[in-house]
């Protein structure tokens, strides 16, 4: 909304302030700015000259004309112009030597065309107020010649845009947003639609209500002899234009203004394209409407429609029907001024993807006692500057509606802000807003019911107090957003100032703060970080050609997907079910813009519906706190969603440089995010070989938590690889991080620190090639019993000296005793212990023996 200063002067008494001092005022009374237009402060200059002779000027490719043109000084001016529209005796506006144009154009005197040229004639466009740029500006016959152009037409003013809320609907006019001022600056308000309109008496042209669940009053007033081709006064068409719309016609720029000035939409008729009685009702299934935009529209059961003998004439509320619409012929019009219901006009609106300035009125609720006086207005404007005659009587179809009231405790407002406002306070910004206040409440209202004379409780708030703490409340026509009593808290809370609330951060109770799981995850991205893995974040969509490039097959349960009824992207329109799908895409994006070393890693929630889920949730009411029955069937809706950590690595994992050589990514390394993982946890991980999709058949880890299955590392498979575009030999690793949980072992505790010297021994063991490392680990680690502090491989090796089908694995083993110095006979026999049990369990011997 895009509002004058000049006009909004006109219906309050600002005082001596800028556009910023104002629009400061208005942001904190809650409308939000968009910005601040000046317009004419550059001008100057410019007078108003009488066309005394003109003299075509012959020899050119375009018309040039030489005009005589007295501007109010002793000698007129010559002045040297391109334009046709205007003939000797007319008035205009002329720029002088020396003057400015908007956006600093400057004007002197030159020759051109062989006739010197002593400034300029105006067109709309150089003047700022338009885009007309087809001809000269041609002002009424009687203005004064040598009157300032900037004070005559209003040039030098000031335009604040505000962005308007759907609550604050009356502020899309002119009218509201002066009443925010005025109560921002504590000046009075003259409100505009407080004018005497005559008695209905005898009605216009005939009208009904056919459907009053869209339209609760609806209004026809009548003019005659209209001249239609009377231009638009001047001031009008620049405040139009200043408000950001585009003047049309005299009688179409009358509707706009007072739609703009009053915040009620009109439509204008011609009458002679009218048949019978007019009616509003909702369309019928086959009807069509070509409306204003020459679009015909298949119209919908749930529109709202303005109809006469013919059929639809106008879509109610968005956008009036071709067939009536008044044209450069029309002498004799009907004004249309309505109530429509706002959820219907929206619907309306949205089903023909039409949005006009009327129906953004109308959706947001607009003044139901406006039709009357706006209606009045536009047919007194037709008759002082079209020359209409205004029609006896007004047709006045209305439904009768109860003004709602609303009970509230006076310091409820207080309650919701955590700020005191005492009870004349209260009642004082209730009345500001335009709300009449009554002592007291009703029975019914205590009851949280609605008693015969409309007046409803607050619905949860406590109305359990004195009778004297309470007030009625009726909220002004214009402001049907105001239903319930948080309503007028906001009010009141708005209107004090949200800057005076008073910002109180919340104590935390004692004893709160991070879930051990919570804790794991910060301890596990710190250390993925530090290990040279980067952070992303995905998208939580994937779609069926996600699962089909992992290769999953028809029975696995990450086929198994929650779709979303309004995705983003209809290539995924599931839930994802694993975390892979939107690392893989990161990684190929990383590498295709030149990063070709790439380790990332990602943690987040997984989807996973279970067969017997209720196929949708229940719709819980806004007025009050679910029960928890209702929270039990959401939950129950609800896919199980666990915490998942994932890491894809692809490229050099170790560097090369001038130190030499690097290495490249492995299996091993996603093996070793797991292992990283599991030490954060406090747990020890099983690596067990499998096979498993989407991971290569040879080069996959099952990862285990005791008898848990936590996750997958590996090498993916290279048919993944080519599906996505993926590095050769790309690596990857999966985890379930709810999975930890349970074996999470608690808070920290500090481990003993042993004074003692710590004992090693190093044992070389030949194993057959197919062996898991972890087996052999592992049967040496519960063969050397407690006095076993470390076990670390730091050999693997295959040849000749070792057998065909064998490698050769090298580990060294640390001891230490908390209570004494370890003996060498003690360490070799835990040795020779843990040897026995790795050749009893894998069939490892001794290297060299």
């Amino acid at each position: 909304m895009k509002v004058p200063l000049s006009w909004l002067r006109e219906f309050v008494d600002l005082p001596a302030v800028n556009a910023h001092e104002l629009a400061d005022r208005l942001t904190q009374a809650g409308l939000k700015l968009e910005g601040i237009t000046s317009h004419g402060d550059d001008v100057k200059n410019v007078v108003v000259g009488k066309v005394l002779t003109i003299e075509e000027l012959t020899g050119f490719k375009k018309p040039i004309r030489h005009c005589i043109v007295e501007v109010g000084e002793a000698e007129p001016r010559q002045i040297v112009c391109g334009a046709t529209n205007f003939a000797e005796g007319d008035i205009v506006a002329v720029v002088l030597p020396g003057g400015v144009l908007p956006g600093g154009f400057e004007v002197g005197a030159r020759k051109t065309y062989g006739r010197l040229s002593e400034g300029m004639i105006c067109s709309e466009r150089e003047l700022g107020l338009g885009d007309d740029h087809n001809g000269i500006m041609v002002l009424p016959a009687d203005t004064p010649i040598g009157t300032d152009v900037v004070e005559l037409l209003g040039l030098r003013d000031e335009v604040i845009e505000l962005e308007i809320t759907p609550d604050l609907g009356y502020s899309l006019s002119i009218r509201g947003v002066a009443r925010e001022a005025a109560t921002a600056f504590g000046v009075p308000f003259n409100d505009p639609a407080l004018r005497e309109v005559p008695a209905t008496g005898e009605p216009s042209y005939p009208a009904s209500i056919g459907d009053d669940t869209v339209c609760d009053r609806f209004v026809l007033r009548e003019v005659s002899g209209f001249n239609p081709a009377t231009p638009s006064p001047q001031w009008m068409r620049t405040r139009l234009i200043r408000a950001g719309m585009r003047p049309v016609s005299l009688a179409v720029d009358i509707t706009n203004y007072l739609m703009l000035e009053l915040g009620q939409p009109l439509h204008a008729f011609d009458r002679t394209k009218l048949s019978g009685e007019i009616v509003v009702r909702r369309a019928r299934a086959g009807e069509t409407l070509e409306t204003l935009d020459h679009v015909v529209r298949a119209l919908d059961p749930g529109d709202i429609l303005i109809t006469d003998g013919s059929g639809p004439i106008s879509l109610a509320g968005t956008m009036g029907g071709l067939n009536t619409e008044i044209s450069d012929e029309s002498a004799d019009i009907v004004i249309e001024a309505a109530h429509f219901s706002a959820s219907a006009t929206a619907r309306t609106s949205r089903k023909h993807g039409l949005v006009s300035e009327a129906s953004k009125r109308f959706e947001r609720g607009v003044d139901r006692e406006l039709p009357l006086v706006a209606s009045w207005r536009a047919v007194q404007l037709l008759a002082e500057l079209g020359g209409a005659q205004i029609r006896p009587g007004v047709t006045h179809a209305e439904v009768d509606v109860e003004p709602q009231r609303i009970a509230i405790p006076t310091g409820h407002p207080g309650a919701v802000a955590g700020v005191p406002y005492d009870r004349e306070t209260v009642i004082t910004r209730l009345q500001q807003v335009g709300c009449v206040v009554e002592e007291g409440d009703t029975p019914a209202a205590r009851r949280g019911g609605v008693d015969p004379t409309g007046v409803v409780s607050g619905g949860d708030i406590d109305l359990s107090v004195s009778g004297d703490d309470m007030i009625t409340v009726t909220p002004p026509s214009w402001r049907p957003d105001l239903t319930d009593p948080n309503d007028l808290a906001e009010e009141v809370i708005r209107l004090e100032g949200y800057a005076n609330l008073p910002s109180i951060l919340p104590k935390a109770p004692a004893g709160a703060g991070l879930t051990e799981l919570q804790r794991l995850r910060r301890r596990i991205g710190r250390s993925l970080a530090a290990a040279g893995y980067v952070e992303v974040l995905s998208y939580p969509f994937m779609g069926e050609r996600d699962l089909d490039n992992l290769l999953l097959p028809a029975g696995d349960g990450r086929r198994v997907a929650t779709r979303l009824a309004n995705p983003l992207s209809e290539d995924e329109p599931l839930m994802r079910t694993t975390l892979l799908p939107g690392l893989l895409k990161t990684l190929v994006r990383n590498v295709g813009r030149g990063f070709n070393d790439v380790a990332l890693f990602e943690t987040g929630l997984v989807y996973r519906p279970v067969a017997d889920a209720p196929a949708q949730a229940p719709v819980l009411r806004v007025d009050r706190r679910p029960s928890d029955e209702e929270l039990a069937g959401v939950a129950s809706a609800l896919p199980p969603q666990p915490q998942r950590i994932a890491a894809v690595l692809a490229g050099e994992f170790e560097r090369s440089g001038w130190w030499g050589k690097g290495r490249q990514a492995t299996w091993a390394d996603a093996v070793e995010v797991a292992r990283t993982v599991a030490r954060e946890a406090g747990v020890t991980l099983g690596v067990v070989a499998d096979q498993h999709e989407p991971w290569h058949p040879g080069r996959c880890a099952a990862l285990y938590v005791g008898d848990t299955l936590v996750g997958h590392a590996g090498e993916l498979h290279p048919r993944v690889v080519e599906a996505y575009g993926l590095p050769a030999r790309t690596c990857a690793v999966e985890l379930e991080l709810t999975r930890f949980e349970p074996h999470l072992p608690g808070p920290a505790q500090a481990p003993a620190v042993s004074a003692y010297p710590v004992a090693t021994q190093d044992v070389a063991l030949i194993v057959p090639d197919f062996t898991p490392v972890a087996d052999v680990e592992a049967a040496l680690r519960d063969g050397a019993g407690e006095l076993l502090e470390s076990i670390r491989l730091f050999d693997v090796y295959g040849g000749e000296q070792v057998g065909a089908g064998n490698k050769s694995l090298a580990y060294t083993l640390r001891f230490r005793a908390a209570d004494r110095t370890l003996t060498v006979e003690e360490t070799t026999a835990a040795r020779d212990a843990a040897v026995a049990v790795a050749a009893d369990r894998v069939g490892a011997r001794l290297r060299g023996a």
